[in-house]
C-alpha cells in the first residue's frame, strides 16, 4: 500500500466515524409526551368517543418513529378500558400510507455534442451520501378502538400484546 493509499483509507475511515458519531448523537429521545409544537414525543386527539389521532414526532429512522406511535395507540386503548384498535389511515412525515424509512431516487443525466468532427454523447448516473445525521421523522395513526374479541384483519391490533411487545424496546 502506497503513501497516498494509506492516507486515502484514513481520510475515508473518519469520514465514516464522523457520520456515526453524528448518528448516534441525534438519536430519539427518551419515550414520553411532546412538550413544544416541533418537540419530540407523542400528542393524541380525540374524533369521537372510541375514535383518536395518535403522532410520534422524533429524530432517525422511520421504523423506531412508528413504533412509538404504535406503542401509544396501544397505550392509550387500554387506558380508556378498550382491547384492540385497528388503524385506520396512517401518515409518516406528513404522506399517507407511506412505507416509510429509505426511499430510492434514482436520477440519470444525458446530454450529447460535437466538438471539431466528433459526435459525443454520456450519461451519468449520481448516488449521493447524506451526512448530516439523522432527520426528523413523525408518524401519525387514526385509529379506531373496540371491545372483545379482536377482528382478524391486518391492521387489527391487541393493545395488550403490543405493550408487551414493543414496550421493552423503549
Amino acid at each position: 500500500m502506497t503513501i497516498l493509499s494509506r492516507k486515502k483509507a484514513i481520510t475515508v475511515t473518519m469520514l465514516a466515524a464522523s457520520a456515526l458519531a453524528l448518528t448516534a448523537c441525534a438519536s430519539l429521545a427518551p419515550y414520553g409526551p411532546q412538550m413544544g409544537a416541533r418537540g419530540q414525543g407523542y400528542a393524541e386527539q380525540q374524533i369521537e368517543t372510541n375514535r383518536f389521532r395518535v403522532s410520534y414526532n422524533g429524530v432517525g429512522a422511520a421504523g423506531p418513529v412508528a413504533d412509538r406511535a404504535l406503542y401509544r395507540a396501544a397505550q392509550l386503548t387500554a387506558e380508556r378500558g378498550y382491547d384492540w384498535f385497528e388503524v385506520t389511515q396512517r401518515w409518516i412525515d406528513g404522506r399517507p400510507d407511506s412505507a416509510g424509512g429509505v426511499r430510492p431516487n434514482v436520477s440519470i443525466g444525458a446530454g450529447g455534442g460535437r466538438y471539431g468532427g466528433w459526435s459525443t454523447s454520456g450519461v451519468g448516473v449520481g448516488v449521493g451520501l447524506n451526512l448530516s445525521g439523522p432527520s426528523a421523522t413523525s408518524t401519525t395513526l387514526e385509529i379506531v378502538m373496540g371491545r372483545g374479541e379482536k377482528p382478524n384483519r391486518a391492521e387489527v391490533y391487541d393493545a395488550r400484546g403490543v405493550i408487551e411487545s414493543i414496550g421493552h424496546r423503549l
